[in-house]
């Protein structure tokens, strides 16, 4: 796949009219039969969702703090897959893992010392490109780390804005 003909029109659209490259991601959650489980709906397929073991739930479905890391390690791995194409990098394989590491006590109340949500995140990037230079590596990474969406967002938190609405 030739990757900079493929970004080319889109590069030169965005170039020429810069509000055609603003866009806005929907996900949407919905309830389900069991106050433990909900949809998760993204437009283009529907995700079930469960709360993790260790707060009740079953176990056998992604949790959300399995689909945060999931959507770092997909956007890690494309990012990091598209960067090496474009920067002409032969690979034989590239491999992301993520891990995130939390307390639970946080999230049940337990104590209030404890903070709610990751206290670390780690990626690992398992790259074999055995005719890469290490100019070529060093590039790959800091252009992977750059242009990476959900590293940079975890990295900067945007503003988050709540909004509740209540029917009667």
């Amino acid at each position: 796949m030739d990757l900079r003909s493929l970004q080319k029109p889109l590069k030169d659209q965005y170039r020429t009219d810069p509000s055609a490259s603003k866009i806005t991601i929907r996900a949407k959650g919905a309830q389900t039969d069991a106050p433990v489980s909900c949809s998760v709906d993204l437009g283009r397929a529907i995700y079930r969702a469960e709360a993790h073991k260790g707060v009740g739930g079953a176990g056998a479905g992604a949790c959300s703090g399995d689909l945060l890391l999931g959507a770092l390690a997909a956007c890690a791995q494309i990012t990091c897959q598209m960067v090496a194409a474009s920067m002409g990098i032969p690979t034989e394989r590239i491999e992301v893992t993520v891990e995130g590491d939390l307390d639970l006590r946080g999230t049940l109340g337990i104590s209030k010392d404890v903070p709610v949500g990751f206290e670390s995140v780690h990626l690992q990037f398992d790259v074999a490109a055995p005719n890469a230079t290490p100019e070529q590596m060093a590039g790959l990474r800091e252009k992977t780390e750059q242009y990476c969406v959900v590293m940079q967002t975890l990295m900067r938190p945007p503003k988050l804005e709540s909004e509740w609405v209540r029917h009667d």
